[in-house]
């Protein structure tokens, strides 16, 4: 990465000028920067033999790919010894194409309320009585980009497969490789993200530059959000087991455009015994 920034990445600022925040200025400058010698180093020497070696000094940013692999094990670390002995889920919420477009240019905004969203419906669905009626908990990641390195903005969430009865006294599990209904889930993530979209929108917190421009007018920003409301909440969620080393998904599972990749031939006989929904107009299925 630190290569691409640098070859190409001057290139790249003079052609977004404008639209490139300065925190993400820093960020590409740390990362061009980082174990060369515009951050000094210093000198290593092997005891034994007397050979030498310059180290250069890391960035030390956060989203550094090279100083980030520590702190990204420290924390997998600390999220294994939060593990309880019962089954996870994994829910994925993503934004369709005409929210994502809006994100871009208003991302503390959007993906506060896309995390905040995605958790507060989680949780009202679960203390449902009809649905588990137990008060979970959850661990969330956003993620920005897909694996096509494209603008994909969506929320990974790690779920325990029960929770806390209300009372507080006994653990309520869920059924067995089935945590909550998936068209609940999204008609409900759907309507709650569009009210705080369109009241974030009310108070003035958005901004439009560019091609987005026109969405200043509060006609033409009806219309995203009314070609938003079919697509978005698509979710699907597999059930991962703790194991002795740590949690692991049955098959890679990826979501490009709000749809689940089926597994790789190969690799659906280790799946089969686990269940998955969400899938348009299939309803649940075993793989």
């Amino acid at each position: 990465m630190a290569d691409i920034f640098r070859h190409r990445g001057p290139a790249w600022r003079a052609s977004h000028a404008g639209h490139v925040s300065l925190g993400q200025l820093k960020v590409m400058s740390a990362i061009e920067r980082c174990r060369t010698a515009a951050l000094g180093g210093h000198v290593e020497r092997c005891e034994d033999c007397a050979h030498l070696r310059i180290s250069y000094n890391s960035c030390g940013n956060r989203h550094c790919p090279k100083c980030q692999a520590a702190a990204a094990k420290e924390w997998l670390a600390d999220r294994q010894a939060e593990l309880l002995p019962v089954p996870y889920f994994h829910v994925v919420f993503t934004l369709p194409g005409p929210i994502a477009d809006i994100a871009y240019q208003n991302q503390a905004i959007v993906y506060d309320l896309l995390l905040k969203t995605a958790a507060e419906t989680l949780i009202t669905i679960a203390a449902d009585p009809k649905h588990l009626g137990a008060r979970i908990g959850l661990t969330a990641v956003l993620h920005t980009w897909g694996s096509a390195l494209t603008h994909h903005p969506h929320a990974h969430i790690i779920v325990p497969g029960g929770g806390v009865s209300p009372d507080g006294e006994r653990w309520i599990a869920c059924r067995l490789g089935f945590f909550l209904p998936v068209p609940v889930l999204s008609r409900l993530f759907r309507r709650l993200f569009l009210e705080g979209l369109n009241a974030a929108y009310q108070a003035g917190r958005l901004r439009f530059f560019a091609d987005q421009a026109a969405l200043a007018q509060p006609a033409a920003f009806q219309t995203p959000r009314r070609t938003a409301q079919g697509r978005m909440g698509r979710l699907c969620q597999a059930t991962f087991w703790r194991t002795r080393r740590r949690p692991r998904l049955p098959f890679p599972l990826h979501t490009p455009h709000c749809y689940c990749q089926q597994p790789a031939r190969r690799l659906r006989r280790r799946a089969r015994h686990f269940q998955m929904e969400g899938l348009p107009g299939q309803g649940r299925r075993s793989l």
